[in-house]
């Protein structure tokens, strides 16, 4: 591992998260909620997937390696891991005052469609997913799979989630975003 790479890694997840905290309080008011079982459930998957991210996960068979160490590999993890944080912070200051950490409506709610959710209807979740792949190449070891997997399906629980608030939210108008914009990956999925 490049520790200089692996130090600017940790601070570009640092300074999205203290993003991610100021701007909470820069919210509207809920109006509807998702249930409070599935949200701690979909928490504790994501919990899971960057506790295997972590130094502190580095040991028994997770740990064995999957990508070789080599100079390529961690600047291909390095950059997509940049890369993924930039995309979800953009998205996160597209937003503006309609983010929520969990599914939900907020009081004046609107539909973003322009700027990043032109691309994907769920754009932090895919800059999310795209940061923590590069951080699992980064990585190269097994523990990263897990946690990639991990991520995937409680993003993609959550994103489900999401959308069936919005189509009540929206309706029509929800369902014609729906069929013109993937949900996280451009084009595919």
């Amino acid at each position: 591992m490049h520790p200089l790479l692996w130090n600017v890694m940790t601070d570009a997840w640092i300074v999205a998260g203290i993003i991610w905290l100021a701007m909470a309080f820069t919210t509207k008011r809920a109006m509807r909620r998702q249930p409070p079982v599935s949200r701690l459930l979909q928490i504790g998957v994501l919990v899971a997937a960057f506790y295997l991210l972590s130094r502190a996960s580095r040991s028994g068979a997770l740990a064995g390696r999957f990508l070789p160490v080599s100079a390529d590999v961690a600047y291909l993890g390095f950059a997509l891991t940049l890369a993924g944080i930039l995309f979800a912070v953009w998205a996160r200051f597209f937003l503006g005052s309609n983010w929520s950490g969990t599914p939900m409506i907020k009081q004046g709610h609107e539909l973003i469609r322009s700027g990043p959710y032109a691309i994907v209807r769920h754009p932090i979740y895919t800059g999310f997913l795209l940061a923590i792949l590069g951080t699992v190449i980064y990585i190269g070891e097994m523990r990263g799979l897990v946690a990639f997997a991990l991520a995937i399906t409680g993003l993609k629980w959550k994103s489900l989630t999401e959308e069936s608030l919005m189509q009540e939210q929206f309706g029509t108008q929800y369902a014609d975003y729906k069929r013109h914009v993937k949900a996280l990956v451009p084009f595919v999925w």
